[in-house]
């Protein structure tokens, strides 16, 4: 009686349009390995999606016309963060053992490329460059690094700004862009260089991040709950707080092909899929995740299908089919 009352609370202190035309339709499916964390899911084909368990060392692929889930078992101790998927297979960040792995979807054996040096070598975000070679983030070892994914040769960039954390990474027309989760602070790396963006607010803690196709860098900060935009080319930043403000404690965010935002709000239970148009200035009503998503750490938009695909600490991996 009691949850119930709590989940009849929870649904009155929503928007009533957020109830009655949601921008978002969530259908979520529970992974069938336990409390493993499933995350960073990549869209590999138009029925196909790859993630990771986290805390149960696997990388997995999932079809959703039949609900099939098949596992490849990864090195003990790897932590994987992320995947990306390309014609070779399936690129996993051994974030807790210092390699970056290639599973062959056949018959899952693994090539592991091993980052050099000493000191903590754990690969966080990566992404591919045209040519099929990976820019990627070493949050606690405070660098940005390059994958050439042929000879398998490493090239690591230090940070300056001490324990930034490079984060969130996205690649924009083979450019690398990286958010500082630990400093107010937005890098590229050009012409073998990182450039640093400082941002205005000293406690801003940005997280993920996107760039869409006027080139406009978007971020969304956890500290104070702020979606942002930095131009380039000016350096001018403006930023939008979130529905749930302070308490949003915005992590997963994307953008999508008519240049709508959306980021999800982990900060509130159940987390929120929420939406920003960039022409009207204005966020879309907060549509929950259904499970509560627990927390929403990565999202993936797909063109092909209109939607976003998710992980949760639930236990569940999620599609937003998008109504904008």
């Amino acid at each position: 009686m009691t949850t119930i009352r709590v989940l009849l609370i929870s649904l009155l202190s929503l928007p009533l349009t957020a109830l009655a035309n949601p921008v978002a339709d969530i259908q979520e499916w529970t992974v069938p390995w336990p409390d493993s964390r499933p995350r960073d899911p990549y869209v590999a084909g138009p029925d196909l999606i790859w993630f990771v368990g986290q805390k149960a060392d696997y990388a997995a692929t999932f079809v959703p016309s039949d609900a099939e889930f098949k596992r490849y078992d990864l090195p003990e101790g790897a932590g994987p963060h992320n995947v990306i998927v390309d014609k070779r297979g399936a690129w996993y960040a051994g974030n807790r053992d210092g390699h970056v792995g290639l599973i062959n979807p056949q018959n899952g054996d693994i090539r592991r490329f091993e980052l050099p040096g000493k000191g903590r070598r754990d690969v966080h975000t990566q992404a591919f460059t045209s040519q099929g070679d990976i820019w990627f983030t070493v949050q606690q070892g405070n660098k940005v690094g390059f994958l050439e994914t042929d000879s398998g040769e490493f090239t690591l960039y230090s940070v300056e700004t001490e324990a930034a954390r490079p984060y969130g990474l996205v690649v924009h027309q083979d450019q690398p862009w990286i958010v500082y989760f630990a400093s107010n602070e937005v890098a590229t790396l050009k012409d073998g260089k990182l450039k640093v963006f400082t941002l205005p607010r000293k406690n801003t803690l940005p997280r993920r991040l996107a760039v869409t196709e006027d080139g406009n860098v978007w971020y969304v900060d956890y500290a104070e709950g702020y979606l942002g935009r930095l131009n380039p080319d000016s350096g001018e930043v403006k930023e939008w707080q979130a529905p749930a403000k302070a308490q949003a404690r915005p992590y997963a965010m994307s953008s999508d092909k008519k240049g709508w935002l959306w980021l999800v709000e982990t900060g509130v239970q159940p987390n929120r899929l929420v939406g920003f148009n960039p022409t009207t200035e204005s966020f879309t009503d907060p549509v929950p995740i259904p499970s509560g998503g627990g927390t929403v750490r990565h999202m993936v938009y797909d063109p092909g299908s209109h939607s976003l695909w998710f992980g949760t600490d639930a236990n569940t991996l999620g599609q937003a089919r998008l109504q904008n």
